[in-house]
């Protein structure tokens, strides 16, 4: 049985705060995933403390390497873990549509270097 970083054996079980702070994330958003995760189920104890099995644990940082690292949305991550093979296109990563080329050709290059030189000498660059 080894003892992890924050002095917990590995298969002890954590605290949101403490779960928090291994992942990267506020509490409230391990409690949001709660409500669109439904396989996040930690223990909750007497005054409705949340406490995180090693599995959980697991479950929330493969969570939050598909939403906050990878960029998959919400349901695309919930697709990604259940395994059901759904559409791949909804459970791809968002990424951000580059400018087309015929967009990027409608603007000469020497008009704005141009226009760089014009901002800088108003700037007193």
């Amino acid at each position: 049985m080894s003892v992890d970083d924050g002095g917990k054996a590995d298969g002890a079980m954590l605290a949101i705060g403490e779960l928090a702070d291994r992942i990267g994330v506020p509490t409230h958003v391990l409690r949001y995933w709660e409500t669109r995760f439904p396989e996040l189920k930690p223990l909750q104890r007497s005054g409705k403390r949340r406490y995180y099995r090693a599995a959980d644990v697991a479950l929330a940082g493969r969570i939050h390497e598909l939403l906050h690292v990878k960029g998959y949305t919400v349901e695309g991550a919930r697709k990604a873990l259940g395994g059901n093979g759904g559409d791949d296109a909804v459970a791809a990563p968002v990424r951000a549509a580059a400018p087309s080329a015929d967009v990027m050709a409608g603007v000469p290059v020497q008009a704005l270097i141009a226009l760089r030189r014009r901002l800088a000498a108003a700037l007193g660059d």
